[in-house]
């Protein structure tokens, strides 16, 4: 039997499930990275990390790995037939040109108005690691995707009313993926929940969200039993000699 996914493969697998063969995929720092590790290299999905590669693909083998091809997060990665690498300034440029299509970004709260804080906490005394490109990936993506836990290490909600964090972009997120939920953020209606986590009731889920949302006529399941056997696929070309 396999073992549970912890949140983050759960976020990252449902992640996967909203990108389309043909688009320009950024992919930020945390939970984003692994977003590549779920998709087949013939899904026809660039992913872009914004440290300068277009074209990468999912985590090598320990024996693989190059120090010189790495992610958002500094992890390696893998290179697709026809990935490119270039300089940090070519990287950025593309970003606020608007050759991306979809960006997801971890964050660190998200809220009802689509918008996202992911770059400073509350707390003082703890390292921030600066709001590096996402601020241009929020101006310039046509679909912003926040990909985050739906309670934080303390058991408060991520998912916000408003936003009590500094923002990184404002009215910018289109859709929110937890581990527990996904939700489309409506313009000037809020959140609507499409998918809830088969093991959990409404109740359950309005209990540990502070946002108030709207339910979907069509919710459905979060399923990721397509995308694991795609994962798997995919783990098995990264791996194979």
């Amino acid at each position: 039997m396999s073992p549970p996914l912890n949140p983050k493969d759960i976020i990252a697998r449902r992640c996967a499930r909203e990108l389309r063969a043909g688009e320009v995929v950024n992919l930020g720092l945390g939970t984003p990275t692994l977003v590549a590790n779920h998709l087949p290299s013939d899904a026809g999905v660039i992913f872009h990390t914004e440290n300068g590669a277009f074209g990468f693909g999912g985590r090598p083998t320990y024996y693989q790995a190059d120090s010189d091809f790495t992610n958002a997060g500094c992890e390696p990665i893998t290179l697709n037939p026809g990935a490119a690498l270039m300089d940090l300034a070519t990287s950025l440029g593309a970003m606020r040109r608007g050759y991306i299509d979809v960006t997801i970004l971890g964050a660190l709260e998200a809220d009802a108005h689509g918008n996202i804080a992911n770059w400073a906490t509350r707390r003082q005394g703890r390292w921030w690691p600066g709001i590096g490109g996402a601020m241009d990936l929020c101006h310039g993506t046509p679909k912003v995707i926040a990909a985050l836990q739906h309670v934080d290490k303390r058991g408060e909600p991520k998912l916000r009313q408003r936003c009590t964090l500094p923002l990184t972009g404002r009215g910018c997120v289109k859709v929110i993926v937890t581990e527990l939920a996904v939700f489309d953020v409506r313009p000037g209606a809020g959140l609507l929940l499409r998918e809830l986590r088969a093991d959990l009731d409404l109740a359950q889920l309005r209990n540990c969200t502070e946002a108030e949302f709207a339910v979907s006529p069509d919710l459905k399941p979060m399923d990721l039993g397509e995308l694991a056997a795609r994962a798997s696929q995919a783990v098995e070309e990264r791996t194979s000699p």
